[in-house]
């Protein structure tokens, strides 16, 4: 039987409850280990002697390899392949902001560069979303909550991670149990992240929105919307006709008047399909009762030869943009291409390698969790 990750919380937990170990050494091994991958356990200092031979018997250090690490030409964003135990791989992208950009109350912001971490929820997909590469692999299977956890351990030894993002491979949201248990784990010692600094993204699984507040009160809701009427989300969503839209939206009334928290909303820009004025206008009907953190408009990126769709135009995002901010005051954002030539970009991964390289110019973003009033 192979071992488990040591950050598989509700394993080790059990395991040290029926061994008599106070659970109150489980953040010294964690602490321990995120500092020092390669460890040994006899490496760790002051546990009780049981306790070694729990880990000893039960669990890795680590799981997951760091297979390989690509750099964009865009110099702020890089792509992480990240090895399973069993043989298969995830991608994990590292993010890299200027929390001095934008506004913070109407003045320049304080601070300087931090970095992001979109981390994957699963191997592939099931959601089958058609402008999405992930989706294109179908779905292999969920990753324990330790494995999502130790992608932030590899990311934290290349970048300091100040902000999650659940927006790589996989719907969060159908691997419940394992991400909450992860958020859990990446808010307490030894990585401290704020509930405010994670984001987790939907596709609108409406049963498990009407239960995060409650298990996560404070956590970030991103909902990947893409389209203001159900036969278009079904069309580019396949997913949308087991969670209708209409059904989405009360469930979100419901979560937004239970949590007192705004939401974003993603939809991503596909060239006469979404994108024109009108849709724009029936996107902010549809969001005129909500009380909207920041649509952001996303660039459609190429996803080679498997990809039915083509990226709007500039004008085309500027025109839906001004229509929603104008005449809707719907705080309205247009997502940068970050990391598009490692394929690591939104929609892009499905691990793979690079094979070329791209000319971007370096320039460092405002991120949308420092989108704030």
């Amino acid at each position: 039987m192979a071992c488990r990750s040591v950050f598989d919380a509700g394993v080790i937990t059990s395991e040290f409850d029926k061994a008599g170990i106070s659970p109150h050494f489980i953040p010294c091994v964690w602490k321990w280990v995120a500092r020092n991958p390669s460890c040994e356990w006899t490496d760790i200092p002051s546990l009780p002697s049981a306790a070694y031979l729990v880990l000893n018997s039960k669990f890795k250090p680590l799981t997951s390899t760091l297979h390989s690490r690509v750099d964009s030409s865009d110099q702020v964003t890089t792509k992480l392949l990240i090895k399973l135990q069993n043989e298969a791989f995830v991608e994990a992208v590292i993010m890299t902001y200027d929390t001095r950009l934008g506004k913070y109350c109407g003045k320049p912001r304080p601070g300087g560069l931090r970095s992001t971490l979109c981390i994957s929820s699963q191997v592939g997909c099931k959601m089958g979303c058609k402008f999405c590469a992930t989706g294109s692999m179908g779905f292999k299977s969920n990753l324990s909550s330790g494995e999502i956890v130790e992608q932030l351990v590899h990311a934290s030894h290349i970048s300091s991670i100040r902000n999650v993002v659940f927006m790589g491979m996989g719907e969060p949201l159908n691997n419940y149990t394992a991400v909450v248990e992860a958020i859990r784990v990446m808010t307490s010692s030894p990585f401290q992240l704020s509930l405010r600094r994670i984001t987790v993204s939907t596709v609108g699984i409406t049963h498990a929105i009407s239960k995060l507040h409650n298990d996560l009160p404070g956590v970030n809701l991103a909902v990947s919307l893409h389209a203001p009427v159900q036969d278009i989300r079904c069309q580019i969503m396949p997913a949308a006709r087991a969670f209708p839209l209409e059904k989405l939206m009360d469930t979100l009334q419901v979560y937004q008047k239970n949590s007192k928290q705004k939401i974003f909303i993603e939809y991503i820009m596909l060239n006469e399909v979404n994108d024109e004025e009108q849709h724009a206008h029936l996107l902010g009907k549809l969001l005129e009762t909500f009380d909207v953190q920041v649509v952001n408009l996303i660039p459609f990126n190429p996803i080679g030869s498997i990809s039915q769709f083509r990226s709007s135009s500039d004008v085309k995002v500027s025109n839906f943009q001004k229509v929603l901010r104008g005449t809707y005051n719907i705080r309205t954002t247009v997502r940068k291409q970050m990391g598009q030539d490692i394929s690591g970009a939104c929609g892009q991964l499905v691990v793979n390698l690079p094979n070329k390289r791209s000319s971007v110019n370096a320039e460092l973003l405002a991120d949308i969790e420092d989108l704030r009033l």
